[in-house]
């Protein structure tokens, strides 16, 4: 039997098809209300007032809404702390039970286990579902029934575990409820400003979501595994913010990804998982380094070296142009979010957490799943990590993955004039050659910050104490 008012609460998950919760509370009730809660524990830790995210998800709701008032519903908004508003509204509206999809944050599982306690005390049913992931929990484990650790294996175990209904669309029919007619709050309402997404080319909801999609799929999904190392190369999909607030679900991608049978594209999606799974079994990442005895690394305290790093003035181009592009658009190709972070901790002996906590306030896609797992990766403190004395030389990198200097170029337009045998390592033009093109080393542009070679040696030797 059904039951009579259910409330769907959505989070990470901004679309109005193929989602779980959604599919369950309009399979299982007569009427489905939908909410959204800007929750203030959040909003209110964020360093800027002019938050692209806020933005993008703020207009994902209004996209949102008008695809449910469509259907007969719409979505109710609140803004004040989740676990307060979520009980408070299914007393008010007289709901049965509350259908969310999980979430695998540390913080938000706390919070989640806040609200079904409360709503259980009130005899009403707390629903969560799996979403975000294709698999999550003890779906995919060793044959010891432990979590993996190490990618490979898991991902061929994932791969072996999944079947034509694991990728398979969740339907969304039934009867919506109708919702109150305030619609979604302004930025200026919710305490905000607008932000520059229409001047980046960021396009929010699920509009947005397929526009990058169908470009992607029709033409460059087959040749991604070829083009998605090098920067300057529209070789990537740029769905990393619609997957981060789900405004495109990952079945879609990975049913056209077996399509297509393109195994690169289907392995960065599982590492996805990988790292949610990762972050749900072991949250002491958060904080501390997976395996303990990184711990034990001792960092450099160098305020002017991580400033330097922020603001894209290390002396090595590719450096300094991907720090540039984080800058201006909160967003950076994935290539060098390696180079980067190895950059930080291995030449500038930085600790990660400093590059971790300066991407979580930048990027448009800040997903802390995903961020915290590739800084572990790129300082050796990780699962399935790089190891320690593998150190990505930064010139090399910017020779292999931008070897025109095109991307250079484009971020850093002071370097316009310098010739591709030195874009990548400025500093060995000659001083003449420099003033014929002003391009001073030191005036024009900064000389290196550190020196790689001397810095490769410091941090093998920083790494040590975890050989004792």
């Amino acid at each position: 039997m059904k039951k009579e008012k259910a409330l769907v609460w959505f989070r990470r998950d901004l679309r109005d098809h193929d989602h779980a919760a959604l599919s369950a509370a309009l399979a299982e009730a007569q009427a489905v209300y939908c909410v959204f809660v800007f929750d203030r524990d959040i909003l209110d830790a964020l360093p800027s007032r002019r938050d692209r995210r806020v933005h993008f998800i703020r207009e994902s709701l209004v996209e949102l809404d008008t695809a449910l008032r469509a259907s007969g519903g719409g979505l109710i908004v609140r803004h004040g702390r989740a676990d307060q508003e979520i009980p408070a509204l299914a007393r008010q509206l007289g709901v049965s039970a509350v259908y969310t999809n999980r979430d695998y944050e540390p913080a938000a599982k706390q919070r989640d286990a806040r609200v079904a306690e409360t709503l259980r005390g009130e005899g009403v049913d707390f629903h969560d579902f799996k979403d975000q992931a294709v698999f999550d929990g003890n779906e995919v484990l060793t044959q010891a029934g432990n979590p993996f650790s190490v990618f490979t294996p898991y991902k061929n175990a994932w791969l072996k575990r999944l079947t034509v209904a694991d990728s398979a669309e969740w339907p969304c029919r039934g009867q919506f409820a109708g919702a109150e007619s305030a619609g979604v709050p302004t930025l200026v309402e919710l305490g905000f400003a607008p932000t520059d997404l229409d001047e980046l080319g960021i396009r929010p909801g699920m509009s947005g979501a397929r526009e990058l999609w169908d470009d992607f799929r029709q033409g460059r999904i087959e040749r991604y595994g070829a083009l998605r190392d090098f920067p300057a190369v529209k070789g990537v999909s740029y769905l990393s913010v619609h997957l981060r607030f789900g405004t495109i679900g990952i079945r879609e991608l990975v049913r056209t990804a077996l399509k297509a049978g393109d195994s690169t594209w289907l392995n960065e999606l599982i590492w996805r998982d990988f790292y949610f799974m990762i972050l749900d079994h072991f949250p002491h990442v958060v904080g501390s380094a997976f395996k303990p005895a990184y711990d034990a690394v001792r960092w450099d305290d160098w305020p002017a070296g991580l400033a330097a790093w922020q603001d894209g003035r290390t002396g090595y181009p590719l450096v300094d142009a991907a720090m540039r592009q984080l800058k201006h658009s909160g967003w950076m190709h994935n290539r060098l979010r390696m180079i980067v972070a190895s950059f930080l901790s291995k030449d500038l002996g930085i600790d990660w957490r400093l590059g971790e906590r300066y991407f979580a306030e930048r990027l448009n896609d800040f997903d802390l799943s995903a961020n915290n797992g590739g800084w572990q990766w790129a300082a050796s403190t990780g699962c399935d990590a790089q190891p320690y004395f593998r150190i990505f030389n930064p010139v090399t990198q910017s020779e292999r993955f931008d070897p025109d200097g095109r991307f250079i170029r484009r971020y850093v337009p002071e370097l316009a004039k310098v010739a591709n045998k030195y874009i990548h390592a400025p500093w060995r033009m000659g001083r003449m050659e420099q003033e014929s093109i002003g391009v001073v080393i030191g005036r024009d542009y900064p000389a290196p910050i550190v020196d790689h070679a001397a810095a490769r040696e410091k941090t093998l030797a920083r790494y040590a104490i975890v050989k004792k």
